[in-house]
């Protein structure tokens, strides 16, 4: 194994490949990014407070605090630690695997086809263009998922969750009081698995935008919020103050259900795309929502 102590910022020189990467901060900022190279890259641009431990054994690249462990994460707590700061910068192989904990920091991974592991405790997190499976977890930062096609676990207390041009099989989402926006991309491989969404939320408002035509079996429930509906095939039922919103539109091939207690639930409908003058689609009509009935 070799190891570096990093107390200033600069490049440190990697030998042999890297399959996977460890990289626990506390406050700055993480940026990860898959590239076709068959080597990684690692630069430290900021530091301060105790130094960072770089070792690489074998395949695994580890940059952390010798004290900031990814096991019980989200509760670490230490008063010194707003004197910590360090902004981490890898580029490592497109198929590698990335664990990323942080307690303060930004965090961007993106390009990456491997495994996809964040921690987070208020620090906001962006994923873009993941094609591997991705488990993030917050207790106040936001996460947000951009054109990523592997299968999402999203966990989160009072950060929002944000799912843009969404086209993995499989989204599984759970708030306590942060909001949800999960917007399904309708260019999505129709011969693919059947998209399987599964919403939970407390108190969080909930809104999904599926592509025009769905397919997919429906069940929305909330126990005292608003339920909003652009498709008049799901049917209203529900009782004692419960309301539900059920159906099945087009073959019913995927799955979505959607619950919350008194937060509100919408579901949305992407418009159909409207070519541009060379016969594309420039995507303008689908900046917008279509308006549903609030039930």
């Amino acid at each position: 194994m070799t190891e570096w102590s990093v107390t200033e910022p600069g490049k440190i020189p990697l030998a042999g490949p890297v399959t996977r990467v460890r990289v626990r901060v506390v406050n700055g900022a993480v940026n990860v990014v898959g590239t076709d190279e068959g080597s990684a890259r690692l630069e430290i641009s900021e530091i301060e407070g105790p130094p960072l431990i770089v070792s690489q054994e074998g395949s695994t690249l580890t940059v952390s605090y010798e004290d900031l462990h990814w096991k019980g994460f989200l509760k670490w707590l230490d008063p010194k630690g707003h004197r910590r700061r360090a902004v981490v910068s890898v580029a490592v192989p497109t198929g590698a695997d990335v664990e990323v904990g942080s307690v303060a920091a930004e965090t961007v991974v993106s390009g990456v086809r491997g495994r996809t592991a964040v921690r987070c405790v208020s620090g906001d997190t962006t994923l873009v263009g993941l094609r591997g499976p991705v488990r993030a977890e917050t207790v106040s930062g936001n996460l947000e998922a951009q054109s990523v096609t592997g299968a999402l676990q999203f966990n989160s207390v009072t950060g929002d969750i944000t799912v843009i041009d969404g086209a993995g099989s499989a989204v599984k989402a759970e708030t306590v009081s942060g909001d949800m926006v999960i917007d399904l991309d309708p260019a999505a491989d129709l011969d693919g698995p059947p998209a399987d969404i599964r919403l939970t939320s407390v108190s969080g408002e909930v809104a999904i935008r599926l592509p025009h035509p769905a397919d997919a079996k429906v069940e929305a429930s909330t126990t005292s919020g608003s339920l909003s509906s652009a498709f008049e095939d799901l049917r209203v039922g529900g009782q004692w103050g419960t309301k539900s919103l059920t159906g099945t539109l087009g073959a019913g091939r995927g799955a979505l259900k959607a619950t919350t207690i008194s937060g509100s639930i919408a579901l949305l409908r992407r418009p159909d795309t409207e070519p541009d003058d060379d016969g594309h689609d420039d995507g303008s009509a689908a900046t917008s929502p279509t308006p549903g009935k609030v039930l």
